[in-house]
């Protein structure tokens, strides 16, 4: 991770760095340190493991290589989408029966951890439930059904199947075949939700510094070293949560995930009546296909429309001319909207789409590669984290004990290996099959 990773560390030109509530700026690690617990990286996964830990009162010391949820966590869709980026199908065909029954019972777990840090914290993130997946063609539709029957079938009935006119009262637009809505998923104003849980870490005693980037871990010493350019950390336990920007800082994970970049924009706030016209219920959407669509209606009434990938983390040219053509499709009622915000970041991508956690040695813990499903799955990695630290390792050791599987090509070719899955994928999408 070079100290040049995040520029001069200030939060990308984004709607939610310029709606973003006050927060402190914390001053980088300098000198020599010792602590209990280090957390690198105070984005949603750093930030959920610090604050269960501060909370069972676990001397816990942050470090951030910019500013809090300078990454993913302050520029995603905002959307809180249940399950993995694997589908539940693929868990138990690759991992068996048991390790699926495992997956679904804890899909659900990281909505409910972001509602209750909300409410215990008093943090103003705008949350607001329910979150819809569409279905563009016939095939769609089926595979919303089959996951809902699916879902079910572990005990999971909180979803429901809108066909054409029952979606058209969520989504005004003609774009779509059907949908499937789960009422246990939500939004949030995603940069808000990560400077309030630093707050409350804290509150709960915990130390954050911010812009200051690792440069070297040592990992085999007794107790683990983390230094920065200024700095210098002793810790007895490490967790490494830098995700898509850890960079190269541990040689050990950095062929385990690629960062892959998606866009975003926000038109200029909307009328009351036109808002109400395209989210009636204002919910959050996504639909199924490979290379994705997903918006929502921020607090003050703009579009929030997200989309496509860029393998290797770039940034395209042009966002919002990259972004409007897929917007217009859905709501032409926008093609006149003026487009205020536009912005990209990057996720990490693991090869089998299941986030991945482990132990390096006998005292760091790492979890990463969420897969563009972080928002949830990170707080409940957060959560597992902290228990196997605290001394209950029961959750920690099934997913440490799945294997990884490699990006095909190594780290030379696994951007063009999956632009041309994308290529694959996009054509099934097209094709309608």
């Amino acid at each position: 991770m070079a100290a040049s990773y995040a520029g001069d560390g200030r939060h990308t030109g984004s709607y939610y760095a310029a709606s973003a509530n006050p927060s402190p700026e914390r001053p980088a690690l300098s000198g020599e340190h010792d602590t209990e617990i280090c957390v690198v990286g105070a984005g949603y996964s750093g930030l959920s493991t610090a604050l269960h830990l501060a909370e069972k009162g676990h001397k816990v010391t942050m470090l951030e290589g910019a500013r809090v949820g300078w990454g993913a966590s302050g520029r995603n869709g905002g959307q809180i989408v249940n399950g993995l980026n694997a589908s539940l199908t693929t868990i138990e065909k690759r991992y068996g029966r048991d390790t699926a029954t495992f997956v679904a019972s804890l899909v659900q777990e990281g909505g409910d951890i972001i509602r209750e840090r909300v409410a215990r914290y008093d943090i103003r993130c705008d949350l607001k439930q329910g979150n819809i997946f569409t279905a563009i063609t016939g095939a769609h539709m089926r595979e919303l059904e089959a996951r809902q029957k699916l879902w079910q079938g572990y005990g999971i009935d909180n979803q429901q199947m809108l066909d054409k006119t029952q979606l058209r009262a969520h989504v005004g637009s003609d774009f779509y075949a059907g949908g499937l809505l789960d009422r246990s998923g939500g939004h949030i104003h995603p940069l808000n939700l990560a400077l309030g849980e630093a707050e409350a870490v804290e509150r709960n005693g915990g130390t954050i510094h911010e812009m200051s980037p690792v440069v070297s871990v040592d990992t085999q010493a007794a107790r683990s070293v983390v230094k920065t350019e200024r700095g210098t950390i002793r810790c007895d336990r490490l967790v490494l949560c830098g995700n898509a920007y850890l960079g190269h800082v541990v040689p050990e994970l950095a062929p385990r995930v690629m960062p892959v970049s998606t866009q975003i924009m926000a038109t200029e706030p909307l009328s009351d009546d036109l808002a109400a016209e395209l989210l009636p219920k204002d919910e959050c959407v996504e639909d199924v296909r490979y290379i994705l669509d997903y918006y929502r209606l921020s607090a003050d009434k703009r579009m929030l429309f997200g989309g496509g990938t860029v393998y290797g983390g770039t940034d395209p040219r042009d966002i919002k001319a990259k972004l409007k053509r897929n917007m217009d499709k859905v709501f032409p009622q926008l093609k006149s909207a003026r487009i205020d915000y536009a912005w990209s970041g990057n996720f990490a991508l693991s090869f089998s789409r299941v986030p991945q956690m482990g132990r390096i040695g006998s005292n760091t813990y790492f979890a990463h590669g969420y897969s563009g499903h972080g928002v949830t799955g990170s707080h409940t990695f957060g959560r597992i984290l902290a228990e196997a630290i605290h001394g209950d390792a029961a959750r920690f050791d099934v997913f440490a004990a799945l294997p990884w599987i490699p990006f095909p090509g190594g780290r030379t070719f696994r951007v063009p290996y999956s632009v041309m899955g994308s290529w694959y994928y996009g054509l099934r999408d097209r094709l309608g099959i």
